[in-house]
């Protein structure tokens, strides 16, 4: 089993276009304005996340810092290596209203994670658009705290398991309900085209505290959802210990910890995403990313 290093992760990577280009660059905050700085490395993120080791030193260089307004921001991996783990009714709100929309009885018990996979070709950036097309009726939104392992790990247990995870982001689960409840299996209603947008940056480990984070999302303005992290059922160090006892979990993984209440489906009746809507998600200590649903 491969050991994570006892580096201090801190700090927020991004990924960003400045004058047509793209790079990676740590956040810097001087005389209360946001900046980036530059890092000596490629473009790739995943690339970064398994050589940490040997880019870590860049993160203490002193390159010129660009003012935030004047660039880009992009997701901060342009496509995961695999498909991204997911966790379904992992919050106990959102477990009863899941029940509640399918029509079955709930008796407040969720004994096991529920694991599964969502295809991503390429990450939507964190102020980018969601094409609606005409394979949903019931398109959906979910805000989550998207964890990014750091190194590759089999058969680590709970203690152990915060010690591999390279950073947290915000993704915004995007779903078709109709797809969902058509195929009984979530991944075709989980993985339409573009459904994961992920940003606005990655709060490296040591940063924040990932067990009590408020967490959030509005369509239109209007608050939907409004939790904590500390609420999710199966927590980080539960997840990673368990999937690293089934499947070597590879540098650059990354999962998505399930959503809390207050999504479309949940609403008596449903209020599902249509064209013209601007869905924001928010977890305290990352940032929001913002998407518009358009035809």
């Amino acid at each position: 089993m491969l050991k994570q290093s006892n580096t201090l992760l801190q700090g927020k990577l991004v990924r960003y276009s400045h004058k047509g280009v793209e790079f990676l660059g740590i956040l810097k905050y001087k005389d209360s304005q946001s900046l980036v700085m530059p890092l000596d490395i490629s473009n790739n993120m995943n690339e970064f996340i398994i050589h940490f080791d040997r880019f870590k030193e860049c993160l203490n260089a002193n390159n010129p810092l660009i003012p935030l307004e004047d660039v880009k921001l992009l997701s901060p991996i342009k496509a995961p290596l695999q498909d991204v783990i997911c966790l379904g009714i992992n919050y106990m709100d959102h477990a009863e209203e899941s029940m509640r929309f399918k029509k079955e009885a709930f008796d407040g018990k969720v004994d096991e994670a529920v694991y599964f996979g969502k295809r991503v070709n390429e990450f939507v950036n964190p102020n980018g658009v969601f094409h609606i097309g005409d394979k949903t009726q019931q398109l959906d939104y979910e805000v989550e705290l998207v964890v990014i392992i750091g190194k590759d790990c089999k058969d680590i247990s709970k203690e152990e398991a915060m010690n591999f995870v390279f950073g947290y982001s915000i993704g915004n689960d995007i779903s078709a309900r109709d797809l969902q409840q058509k195929h009984k299996q979530w991944y075709a209603g989980k993985s339409l085209e573009g459904g994961f947008p992920l940003g606005p940056c990655i709060v490296l480990r040591d940063s924040i505290n990932p067990h009590n984070l408020k967490i959030q999302s509005y369509v239109n303005g209007e608050l939907r959802q409004d939790s904590n992290t500390s609420k999710l059922i199966f927590g980080i160090s539960h997840v990673i210990s368990e999937l690293s006892s089934y499947f070597t979990l590879k540098a650059a993984s990354i999962i998505s910890m399930g959503t809390p209440s207050g999504v479309g489906m949940g609403f008596v009746p449903p209020r599902f995403l249509k064209a013209g809507d601007i869905v924001v998600c928010k977890i305290d200590g990352i940032g929001e990313i913002e998407t518009r649903i358009e035809k």
